[in-house]
Parts: structure tokens; C-alpha cells; sequence
């Protein structure tokens, strides 16, 4: 029995924007294995919310299409499921934590009454049972007095108690696969710690796999196991945690790592990456991260780098090709 919970395989979408068309998501490859924290990081613009939205089924469907590859859940290809099929796994087998919670909850609902939704639509419970769940998983994520909080609006909370509710109501299915877009953007450093420890312990808890997107390389060293890094919707480097760090291969990756502040030096100025990350319709031929990279040559601006693979650690790039010294 395979231990993988979700298999991406060359997935590209495209979306139409009046007569044109754009291809943000251009052939990624990526797997999350049972029990697994998978960090999926990268600038703005780099695909990992439109990948997250294909997963759970959630792309607007009169504005974009799947034009090729698969989304294998649990032995189940999503590409093709009709939406009714959809409603079935959302907020029961996968659920998301989407990146701000107070667009994320109805402002006219109660929380009780936006989380007794997923209950009635995947479970058999009575209005007293609902109730009794509901209490019970607020005060699993550290909301105090659940039993009123059930009854108040969401601009009564605030906003780490909101990402609180957002996660309540993501478990409450108890889902297989657990996926959370950018969870502590929009909160202070402190509450965002504690959030991040709250997912952390309730993943360990309930044994599920958790996919983590952000662009925080602080974020990723603290929860992930592997890192996937984006960049203008391809994957360009993908390693365990701890050898992206010590070892990170693509001179994208490298840039990420270098604009962390560091706390043995100071500096006056923290390094960034030059220029912005291309859009889908400017990308032609070549590496995408040519017109970036301090590294680039020739070769670069004309033909795609190959996939390469140093045991578990893959990278796409000419200079793990045959330039490798370049790089040091």
C-alpha cells in the first residue's frame, strides 16, 4: 500500500483572459507522503496558490483549465471529478486554510453557524451533537469560552482568534491531507508563533499530512520535512529541509536563503534578488530564471534546463549540469 497521500504530476493550467490566454502553471511535479509537512515557497507570483486552488478542486471554472497532467489523492485523480464528487472530499478528506480569515469567514453567520456546515454536509449528527463537536474543537485549538464564542460574529474576534476558527473548521472532518495558504501572513510575530505550534501539535495529534505554502523561509525551517521551491510556475528545486538549507542547489534558492536577516551579522542593506518574477505570457524559451540569475549564461537564455538528482535532492538548472563550479 503506496504511503503517498497526494501525487501532482505535470500539471499545467491555463486561464483566459479576454481572447488570450495565460499559462501560470507550467508542468509541476510534486508527491506528500502520509503524516508528511510539505513546504511549497516562492515570491508572488510563483504558482503556489493557483496549485493549492487545482488540489481542492476550487479553480473558476469559466476562466481556467486543467490542460494537462494529474492530481492523485489517495489513489483518486481529481483532474477530472465532477464538483458534486468534489463536495464530498473538500472539508472532509482535504480541507484548506486559506490566507486571510476574515474574508475566509461570512461576516453575517456566527462562527457556530459557519461551522456546523461542513458537519451537516459530511456527517449524521443531530443539532445538539454539531453543537457539542463544535465546542469541542474550538477548545482543541485554544479558543476560551467556546460555548459563547459559538454565538458571536467574526469582527468580534480577533485576528489570531479568527485563524483559530479557520482551523477549527478545517479539522473538523478530520482530513487526510491539510492544506494551509500563507496561515500567518496577517498576524504579529507572537500570534504567529503560536499558531504555527498549534498546527504543528495538531497534525502530530491526528496523523495527517499538511501542505504549507508561504514565502516565510523561517516558516518552512520550523514545520517542513521537504521544501518544493516555485518560480514562475515550474518546480526548481525540491530537498529535505535541513539539506536545502545546508545545501541549497538553484541560484533561486539561493537568493531566497541570502535575503534572510541574519542575527550573527548586521547589515545595512539585506540582499535581494534582482528584477520580478516574470509573467506566464513572458516566458518563451530557456531557463525561467535567466534574466535573474547572476550565474546565467548562453545556454540559459536558450534551451530548459534538464531535471537533476543527487539521491533525493532535485534541482533544475544547467550548472548542477556541467558547470558546477561555477556555483561555489
Amino acid at each position: 500500500m503506496s504511503d503517498t497521500i497526494l501525487k501532482v504530476k505535470d500539471l499545467k493550467i491555463q486561464f483566459k483572459t479576454g481572447k488570450k490566454t495565460v499559462q501560470p502553471i507550467r508542468g509541476v511535479d510534486f508527491s506528500i507522503k502520509k503524516g508528511e509537512t510539505l513546504g511549497v515557497v516562492g515570491e508572488s507570483g510563483s504558482g503556489k496558490s493557483v496549485t493549492s486552488l487545482a488540489v481542492m478542486g476550487l479553480l473558476p471554472e469559466k476562466t481556467s483549465e486543467i490542460i494537462s497532467g494529474e492530481i492523485v489523492f489517495d489513489g483518486k485523480d481529481l483532474t477530472n471529478l465532477k464538483e458534486k464528487h468534489f463536495r464530498k472530499l473538500r472539508g472532509n478528506d482535504i480541507s484548506m486554510i486559506f490566507q486571510e480569515p476574515m474574508t475566509s469567514l461570512n461576516p453575517v453567520f456566527t462562527i457556530g453557524e459557519q461551522l456546523s456546515e461542513p458537519l451537516k454536509q459530511h456527517k449524521k449528527m443531530s443539532k445538539k451533537e454539531i453543537e457539542t463537536a463544535i465546542i469541542a474543537v474550538l477548545t482543541q485549538v485554544g479558543i476560551p469560552r467556546a460555548e459563547q464564542i459559538i454565538h458571536e460574529y467574526p469582527h468580534q474576534l480577533s485576528g489570531g482568534m479568527r485563524q483559530r476558527v479557520m482551523i477549527s473548521l478545517a479539522l473538523l472532518g478530520q482530513p487526510k491531507l491539510m492544506i494551509a495558504d500563507e496561515p500567518t501572513t496577517a498576524l504579529d510575530v507572537t500570534i504567529q508563533a503560536q499558531i504555527l505550534k498549534l498546527m504543528k501539535d495538531i497534525k502530530k495529534q491526528h496523523d495527517m499530512s499538511l501542505l504549507l505554502i508561504t514565502h516565510d523561509l523561517g516558516v518552512v525551517a520550523e514545520m517542513c520535512d521537504r521544501v518544493v521551491v516555485m518560480y514562475a510556475g515550474e518546480i526548481v528545486e525540491v530537498a529535505e529541509v535541513k539539506e536545502l538549507f545546508d545545501n541549497p542547489l538553484h541560484p533561486y534558492t539561493r537568493g531566497l536563503i541570502e535575503s534572510l536577516p541574519s542575527k550573527n551579522t548586521r547589515k545595512n542593506r539585506l540582499y535581494s534578488i534582482k528584477g520580478q518574477v516574470p509573467k506566464p505570457n513572458e516566458i518563451t524559451k530557456g531557463c525561467i530564471f535567466a534574466n535573474r540569475c547572476p550565474f546565467a549564461f548562453s545556454k540559459c537564455f536558450e534551451e530548459t534546463p534538464p531535471v537533476q538528482h543527487t539521491g533525493n535532492h532535485m534541482s533544475k538548472c544547467w550548472l548542477q549540469d556541467s558547470n558546477k563550479d561555477e556555483v561555489s
